[in-house]
Protein backbone atom coordinates (compact mmCIF):
# COMPACT_ATOMS: atom_id res chain seq x y z
CA UNK A 1 0.00 0.00 0.00
CA UNK A 2 1.00 3.31 -0.83
CA UNK A 3 0.36 6.03 2.15
CA UNK A 4 -0.62 9.63 1.25
CA UNK A 5 -0.59 12.45 3.86
CA UNK A 6 -1.90 15.37 3.51
CA UNK A 7 -1.01 18.37 5.32
CA UNK A 8 -0.37 22.18 4.74
CA UNK A 9 2.89 22.71 2.56
CA UNK A 10 6.07 25.11 4.14
CA UNK A 11 5.83 23.78 7.73
CA UNK A 12 6.57 20.64 9.77
CA UNK A 13 3.37 21.34 12.26
CA UNK A 14 1.20 18.25 13.60
CA UNK A 15 2.23 16.76 9.82
CA UNK A 16 5.92 15.95 10.99
CA UNK A 17 5.17 13.04 13.98
CA UNK A 18 3.16 11.36 11.22
CA UNK A 19 6.12 11.98 8.84
CA UNK A 20 8.68 10.55 10.99
CA UNK A 21 6.28 7.16 11.88
CA UNK A 22 6.39 6.34 8.28
CA UNK A 23 10.27 7.12 7.19
CA UNK A 24 11.08 4.98 10.38
CA UNK A 25 8.61 2.63 9.63
CA UNK A 26 10.20 2.42 5.70
CA UNK A 27 6.37 2.70 4.46
CA UNK A 28 5.83 3.77 0.67
CA UNK A 29 4.22 7.27 0.89
CA UNK A 30 3.22 10.48 -1.01
CA UNK A 31 3.66 13.46 0.45
CA UNK A 32 0.81 15.54 -0.68
CA UNK A 33 2.30 18.88 0.18
CA UNK A 34 5.54 18.29 -1.56
CA UNK A 35 3.87 17.40 -4.69
CA UNK A 36 3.19 20.64 -7.52
CA UNK A 37 -0.34 21.71 -7.87
CA UNK A 38 -0.40 21.88 -11.56
CA UNK A 39 0.47 17.24 -10.45
CA UNK A 40 -2.32 17.30 -8.41
CA UNK A 41 -1.12 18.47 -5.06
CA UNK A 42 -0.81 21.29 -2.42
CA UNK A 43 -3.54 22.75 -0.81
CA UNK A 44 -6.02 21.99 -3.21
CA UNK A 45 -5.83 18.61 -3.32
CA UNK A 46 -6.22 18.56 0.58
CA UNK A 47 -9.32 20.98 0.44
CA UNK A 48 -10.69 18.36 -2.01
CA UNK A 49 -11.32 16.24 1.02
CA UNK A 50 -11.79 18.88 3.58
CA UNK A 51 -14.87 20.43 1.76
CA UNK A 52 -15.39 18.23 -0.99
CA UNK A 53 -19.20 17.45 -1.00
CA UNK A 54 -18.29 13.53 -2.08
CA UNK A 55 -16.68 12.96 1.05
CA UNK A 56 -18.69 10.72 3.61
CA UNK A 57 -16.68 11.12 6.55
CA UNK A 58 -14.30 14.51 6.23
CA UNK A 59 -11.24 15.08 8.10
CA UNK A 60 -11.78 18.63 10.40
CA UNK A 61 -8.33 19.42 9.85
CA UNK A 62 -4.71 18.01 8.13
CA UNK A 63 -3.07 15.91 8.75
CA UNK A 64 -4.99 13.27 7.70
CA UNK A 65 -3.84 10.05 5.60
CA UNK A 66 -5.36 8.15 3.03
CA UNK A 67 -4.76 4.13 3.21
CA UNK A 68 -6.47 2.74 0.05
CA UNK A 69 -9.76 3.45 0.91
CA UNK A 70 -9.33 4.67 4.16
CA UNK A 71 -9.30 8.53 5.10
CA UNK A 72 -8.13 8.88 8.74
CA UNK A 73 -7.82 11.96 10.84
CA UNK A 74 -6.35 13.57 13.78
CA UNK A 75 -2.41 12.50 14.36
CA UNK A 76 -3.27 10.39 17.50
CA UNK A 77 -5.66 8.42 15.29
CA UNK A 78 -3.14 7.88 12.53
CA UNK A 79 -0.60 6.75 14.29
CA UNK A 80 -3.14 4.57 16.10
CA UNK A 81 -4.10 3.23 12.96
CA UNK A 82 -0.17 3.01 11.92
CA UNK A 83 1.47 1.97 14.36
CA UNK A 84 0.73 -1.92 14.71
CA UNK A 85 1.36 -1.68 10.55
CA UNK A 86 4.85 -0.58 10.60
CA UNK A 87 5.90 -2.18 13.91
CA UNK A 88 5.52 1.16 15.74
CA UNK A 89 3.54 0.10 18.29
CA UNK A 90 3.61 -2.47 21.28
CA UNK A 91 1.83 -6.23 20.38
CA UNK A 92 -0.53 -6.74 23.70
CA UNK A 93 -3.55 -4.15 23.72
CA UNK A 94 -2.83 -2.93 27.20
CA UNK A 95 0.46 -1.50 25.90
CA UNK A 96 -1.12 0.51 22.40
CA UNK A 97 -3.74 1.79 24.83
CA UNK A 98 -0.57 3.19 26.87
CA UNK A 99 1.33 4.35 23.79
CA UNK A 100 -2.49 6.37 22.71
CA UNK A 101 -2.78 7.76 26.19
CA UNK A 102 1.02 8.94 26.37
CA UNK A 103 0.53 10.10 22.44
CA UNK A 104 -3.04 12.25 23.69
CA UNK A 105 -1.31 13.28 26.30
CA UNK A 106 1.57 14.69 23.80
CA UNK A 107 -1.40 16.36 21.67
CA UNK A 108 -2.12 18.34 24.87
CA UNK A 109 1.51 19.38 25.57
CA UNK A 110 1.96 20.77 21.67
CA UNK A 111 -1.26 22.56 21.93
CA UNK A 112 -0.19 24.05 24.90
CA UNK A 113 2.86 25.39 23.65
CA UNK A 114 1.69 26.01 20.21
CA UNK A 115 -0.62 28.87 22.60
CA UNK A 116 2.79 30.23 23.93
CA UNK A 117 2.99 32.78 20.98
CA UNK A 118 -0.97 32.41 19.98
CA UNK A 119 -2.69 33.13 23.64
CA UNK A 120 -5.69 34.81 22.70
CA UNK A 121 -6.39 33.23 18.85
CA UNK A 122 -5.29 31.75 15.73
CA UNK A 123 -6.62 34.11 13.49
CA UNK A 124 -4.66 37.07 15.11
CA UNK A 125 -0.84 37.68 14.40
CA UNK A 126 1.45 37.09 16.99
CA UNK A 127 2.22 40.84 17.02
CA UNK A 128 -1.47 41.58 17.83
CA UNK A 129 -0.99 39.74 20.97
CA UNK A 130 2.39 40.74 22.21
CA UNK A 131 1.96 41.16 25.75
CA UNK A 132 -0.31 37.98 27.02
CA UNK A 133 2.13 35.79 25.00
CA UNK A 134 4.54 36.84 27.49
CA UNK A 135 2.39 36.42 30.42
CA UNK A 136 1.05 32.97 28.72
CA UNK A 137 5.04 31.96 28.12
CA UNK A 138 5.99 32.89 31.98
CA UNK A 139 3.29 31.05 33.13
CA UNK A 140 3.93 27.60 30.31
CA UNK A 141 8.04 28.13 31.14
CA UNK A 142 7.57 28.32 35.13
CA UNK A 143 4.99 25.47 35.40
CA UNK A 144 3.75 23.66 32.48
CA UNK A 145 6.85 22.59 30.69
CA UNK A 146 8.63 21.11 34.14
CA UNK A 147 5.22 19.33 34.61
CA UNK A 148 4.56 17.54 31.08
CA UNK A 149 8.45 16.82 30.88
CA UNK A 150 8.71 15.56 34.43
CA UNK A 151 5.64 12.98 33.24
CA UNK A 152 7.26 11.56 30.55
CA UNK A 153 10.85 11.42 32.19
CA UNK A 154 8.63 8.77 34.82
CA UNK A 155 7.32 7.01 32.24
CA UNK A 156 10.14 5.63 30.56
CA UNK A 157 11.84 5.48 34.07
CA UNK A 158 9.07 3.13 34.59
CA UNK A 159 9.10 1.30 31.81
CA UNK A 160 12.55 0.49 32.44
CA UNK A 161 14.83 1.08 29.29
CA UNK A 162 15.28 3.95 27.26
CA UNK A 163 11.77 4.13 25.18
CA UNK A 164 8.33 5.18 26.71
CA UNK A 165 6.09 2.27 26.08
CA UNK A 166 7.41 -0.78 24.86
CA UNK A 167 11.30 -2.65 24.59
CA UNK A 168 11.02 -1.21 21.53
CA UNK A 169 11.18 2.03 19.96
CA UNK A 170 7.53 3.30 18.88
CA UNK A 171 6.00 6.25 17.87
CA UNK A 172 5.46 7.96 21.14
CA UNK A 173 9.00 7.59 20.78
CA UNK A 174 9.48 9.55 17.76
CA UNK A 175 6.82 11.74 18.59
CA UNK A 176 8.31 12.75 21.93
CA UNK A 177 11.88 13.09 19.98
CA UNK A 178 10.29 15.51 17.66
CA UNK A 179 8.54 18.16 20.83
CA UNK A 180 12.22 18.02 22.41
CA UNK A 181 13.78 19.49 18.92
CA UNK A 182 11.02 21.59 18.84
CA UNK A 183 11.55 22.83 22.44
CA UNK A 184 14.86 23.89 22.01
CA UNK A 185 14.45 25.57 19.05
CA UNK A 186 11.32 27.62 20.59
CA UNK A 187 12.59 28.18 24.12
CA UNK A 188 16.60 27.33 23.87
CA UNK A 189 17.24 29.10 26.73
CA UNK A 190 14.40 27.96 28.78
CA UNK A 191 14.39 23.97 27.59
CA UNK A 192 18.26 23.69 28.21
CA UNK A 193 17.00 24.34 31.88
CA UNK A 194 13.99 22.10 31.76
CA UNK A 195 15.60 19.15 30.00
CA UNK A 196 18.72 19.19 32.71
CA UNK A 197 16.79 17.35 35.31
CA UNK A 198 15.72 14.92 32.29
CA UNK A 199 18.51 12.37 31.19
CA UNK A 200 15.87 10.00 29.85
CA UNK A 201 14.47 12.48 27.62
CA UNK A 202 17.67 13.92 26.41
CA UNK A 203 18.75 10.39 25.87
CA UNK A 204 15.76 9.10 24.25
CA UNK A 205 15.96 12.08 21.67
CA UNK A 206 19.50 11.45 20.60
CA UNK A 207 18.26 8.17 20.19
CA UNK A 208 15.91 9.10 17.76
CA UNK A 209 17.91 11.37 15.62
CA UNK A 210 20.68 9.02 15.36
CA UNK A 211 18.38 6.10 13.92
CA UNK A 212 19.58 5.67 10.42
CA UNK A 213 15.62 6.06 8.38
CA UNK A 214 15.77 9.19 10.33
CA UNK A 215 19.04 10.49 9.45
CA UNK A 216 18.89 10.07 5.91
CA UNK A 217 15.39 11.75 6.10
CA UNK A 218 16.59 14.35 7.89
CA UNK A 219 19.78 14.67 5.23
CA UNK A 220 17.28 14.06 2.55
CA UNK A 221 16.03 17.74 2.47
CA UNK A 222 12.51 16.51 2.91
CA UNK A 223 12.31 17.68 6.81
CA UNK A 224 11.13 20.98 6.54
CA UNK A 225 13.52 23.61 8.66
CA UNK A 226 11.53 24.33 12.07
CA UNK A 227 10.57 28.31 11.25
CA UNK A 228 8.10 31.15 12.27
CA UNK A 229 4.92 29.94 10.56
CA UNK A 230 4.67 26.84 12.33
CA UNK A 231 3.74 24.67 15.71
CA UNK A 232 7.09 25.65 17.64
CA UNK A 233 8.26 29.53 16.83
CA UNK A 234 11.41 31.16 18.16
CA UNK A 235 10.41 34.64 19.62
CA UNK A 236 13.74 35.63 21.96
CA UNK A 237 11.52 37.64 23.62
CA UNK A 238 9.38 34.56 24.92
CA UNK A 239 12.17 32.81 26.12
CA UNK A 240 12.64 33.46 29.68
Amino acid sequence: MIYKLYYWPGIQGRGEFVRLALEEGGADYLDIALVPEEQGGGVPAMLEFLDGPGVARPPFAPPFLQAGRKLIGQTANILLFLGPRLGLAPRAAAGRLWAHQLQLTLADFVLEIHDTHHPIGGGLYYEEQKPEAKRRSREFLAQRLPKFLGYFERAIERNGGIWMADNRLGYVDLSMAQVVAGLRYAFPRASKNALRPCPRLRALHDAVFARPRIKRYVASGRRLAFNNDDLFRHYPELDA
